[in-house]
């Protein structure tokens, strides 16, 4: 039996966000909005997007022992996800720091703070969460050590038998150990994304998604799911290859659509849907996100996915 569809490994972060007419260049200043706070992170805002919709969801991070740090254990407890995972101090709360421009397109930097803090060891003695989730979802925006760490041990499996399912996204991109990829199903990535991985093959340039999710696929994961923004995904897992439109909306700030669609794609492979019918939901979750500001503010409940 287990205790969660989904458990999220990954970071815990507070946005910092400012609007701007445009996003400067190198050495240029422009004048933004008043600054507003907001919780976030890539796993935080997985593990909130995913229990909103109704998932039983835990979340494995560190925060720091600061007004940032409760700030993000308050927005996970208020939609329901298990906090027990997360572990405070160590260092200050990670931060991101956010612009969005009128289109609804953001750059983002990102201080790691106790994010660079989760361990191996921290992974190591939470084998308890591990062992009760039925897929845990992943990022890079904690140390890769430990990712591979959560990867490995979901790989093993426990007393007989089988571990989670593993779903990465490798955001902010980096070189994954073969290992690692092997396990994925599936990898979720972007175009920039998609290119860097493909960096040292002619693919890599290519403007045609179908030829990015064949060469991943050549690299080791069970199945690649590439996010296509407001075309919708590509899905392949070797046997087929579909593109999953996404439905019009109009957008308004795009931080953490990414985030919405991998934790509302990770739980319906949780709960036993296929690949593409977990996608085509997921699409749906990505959408409803981008029609309103901020990360985790924007995500929808089930109701609201249902009437897009």
């Amino acid at each position: 039996m287990h205790d969660y569809d989904l458990l999220v490994v990954g970071s815990a972060n507070a946005d910092l966000v400012i609007g701007v007419d445009r996003r400067p260049g190198a050495g240029e200043t422009v004048l933004g909005s008043d600054l507003v706070v907001h919780p976030g992170g890539k796993g935080a805002n997985q593990a909130v997007a995913a229990a909103r919709l109704g998932a039983r969801t835990a979340l494995l991070a560190r925060v720091g022992d600061d007004d940032y740090g409760r700030l993000l254990l308050d927005s996970q407890r208020s939609a329901g996800v298990d906090t027990a995972g997360v572990l405070v101090g160590g260092a200050p709360t990670g931060v991101a720091l956010i612009t969005v421009d009128p289109s609804g397109d953001n750059s983002i930097v990102v201080s790691q703070g106790a994010n660079a803090r989760l361990t191996p060891d921290d992974v190591q003695a939470s084998l308890r969460l591990l062992a009760a989730a039925r897929v845990v979802s992943l990022q890079l925006e904690i140390p890769l050590e430990s990712v591979a760490e959560v990867v490995r041990t979901a790989a093993a499996g426990f007393d007989g038998r089988p571990g989670p399912r593993v779903v990465l996204n490798p955001s902010p991109v980096a070189p994954l150990p073969t290992d690692v990829l092997a396990v994925c199903d599936p990898l979720v990535v972007n175009e920039h994304e998609a290119r860097f991985l493909l960096s040292d093959d002619s693919v890599g340039s290519s403007d045609d998604p179908e030829e990015w999710a064949d060469a991943l696929l050549s690299r080791g994961p069970r199945s690649v799911v590439v996010t296509l923004g407001g075309e919708g995904a590509l899905v392949a897992d070797g046997d087929r290859t579909v593109l999953v439109p996404s439905p019009a909306v109009t957008a308004v700030d795009t931080t953490g659509a990414g985030d919405a669609f991998t934790g509302a794609l990770a739980w319906r492979l949780g709960v036993g849907d296929d690949l593409v019918t977990a996608v085509r939901f997921a699409v749906r979750v990505g959408a409803a996100a981008v029609t309103r500001a901020g990360a985790q503010a924007s995500f929808p409940n089930a109701e609201e996915v249902a009437a897009l």
